[in-house]
């Protein structure tokens, strides 16, 4: 009887999880998938020592292989301080951005925002560029545009700049180190931009 019982308890715990997996709803693709492939180019960097992270790294020059860099320096991350800095940002908004505007559209946005801040920093900085951040900044001006009508400038947006851009122009100015305040500043007006004339999805014009 007792391992009756017992064998009726597992049973039910098991139906259990698999009804809670069953449960679970894979509901920002672009965003999930972003880091996902992000972290396991992370981990590949590891194992490699390194060869792999170095490979994405954008560099200040135009080539062939610079422009593949273009897009990749946006999935690489130096270590695991630098990932979750900038993936605990992107998995908080990200898929409240994803659901407003789609899937294709936020992948457009983020696909731009990398192109344009490489371009952007191969013209006017002579050093690497690496991670999400010029990303992470277009989210987080897009993020007060979610509740707002079109061609509305949300004061929010304002308060937020201010502190955002604000905050990475002073260090900018006052702090030396690896940080790329540029690709902060320009993909949080990128965001702003996008924001204002990306109508969100399900919109009708009149």
């Amino acid at each position: 009887m007792e391992k009756e019982s017992a064998d009726k308890k597992e049973s039910r715990v098991l139906k259990i999880l698999i009804l809670g997996v069953k449960r679970i709803h894979y509901n920002s693709p672009v965003i999930l998938t972003y880091a996902a492939i992000s972290l396991v180019l992370l981990l590949l960097g590891y194992i490699s020592g390194g060869v792999i992270t170095e490979f994405l790294v954008l560099r200040p020059e135009f080539g062939v292989l610079n422009l593949l860099r273009m897009f990749t320096y946006a999935f690489g991350h130096a270590d695991f301080t630098h990932f979750f800095a900038n993936f605990s940002i992107i998995l908080l908004i990200g898929p409240l951005i994803e659901e407003k505007h789609g899937s294709k559209k936020l992948l457009l946005m983020m696909i731009v925002t990398a192109f344009i801040t490489a371009i952007i920093h191969i013209i006017f900085f002579n050093t690497g560029l690496l991670g999400a951040s010029g990303i992470v900044f277009m989210l987080i001006l897009l993020t007060p545009f979610t509740n707002t009508k079109t061609g509305k400038i949300p004061l929010t947006l304002i308060l937020i700049a201010l502190i955002y851009i604000g905050r990475e122009v002073f260090l900018g100015i006052t702090v030396e180190d690896n940080v790329s305040r540029f690709a902060h500043i320009f993909g949080g007006i990128l965001g702003a931009c996008m924001g204002y004339f990306i109508k969100e999805k399900g919109v009708k014009t009149i």
